[in-house]
């Protein structure tokens, strides 16, 4: 998420303003969409591009318009800050969603509603990133149960390409038993059969790479703890 963006859906333009004018005093600023209820609404849940936000805040609404504002944000999994007027009727039955929360407006109210959305903000930052390095670790596993593999069927493959050399370069040195097509495919044999045994060749470089990393690593890691002791 590099710059969050917040849409603010509202009739009222001076509730509108403190929000992005307070906003102003944090040190990062999002972007902002400001709409009216009616467009909201008119835009309705197959139109409204839900990914075009990060966080909606809702407020100065009339009660009419409330209720299919709430609808055409429905479908969005972002997180949804209500300010309500503390004698709004119905917000006591407002379902409960870990992604919606209810502000009473009180003083101090336009404070608090940004650093909850500033919160809120962070906590999809963090299941954003979450999310990008579950991705990434099971990418790794997916790679080294192959390498793995790899590693463990290596002595098994050398042995059958070593018998495929072997047998090609035997065929090779009696060239007058063979047709010229057929010591040329043998010869590409040979030639195949090399370029695969030079590909395990570095499997074999990379696995030991690997070890003698570790166990540099191992002995590191052993050392700041005798360090550590010592400086106790």
């Amino acid at each position: 998420m590099d710059q969050p963006t917040v849409l603010i859906v509202s009739d009222d333009a001076e509730f509108s303003s403190a929000i992005t004018s307070r906003w102003q005093s944090e040190r990062d600023v999002p972007a902002f969409t400001v709409v009216s209820a009616d467009l909201c609404q008119s835009m309705g849940c197959q139109n409204l591009d839900t990914d075009a936000f990060d966080i909606a805040i809702i407020g100065a609404v009339a009660p009419e318009s409330l209720g299919p504002a709430l609808a055409a944000l429905d479908g969005s999994e972002r997180p949804i800050l209500l300010l309500a007027e503390s004698d709004q009727p119905g917000m006591t039955s407002f379902p409960a969603r870990s992604r919606r929360q209810i502000i009473r407006k009180s003083e101090g109210w336009c404070d608090a509603l940004v650093l909850i959305a500033i919160e809120n903000l962070r906590t999809c930052a963090a299941e954003a990133r979450l999310h990008r390095l579950e991705k990434a670790n099971l990418l790794l596993e997916r790679q080294a149960t192959l390498g793995r593999y790899i590693i463990e069927m290596r002595h098994g493959l050398n042995n059958a390409l070593t018998s495929v050399l072997g047998n090609s370069e035997l065929l090779l040195l009696d060239p007058g038993s063979l047709s010229a097509g057929v010591r040329s495919q043998i010869d590409t044999i040979r030639n195949m059969a090399l370029r695969m045994h030079e590909v395990m060749r570095r499997f074999s470089s990379i696995e030991k790479e690997l070890t003698v990393a570790e166990k540099q690593s191992q002995n590191d890691d052993k050392a700041q703890v005798r360090a550590a002791g010592a400086n106790v």
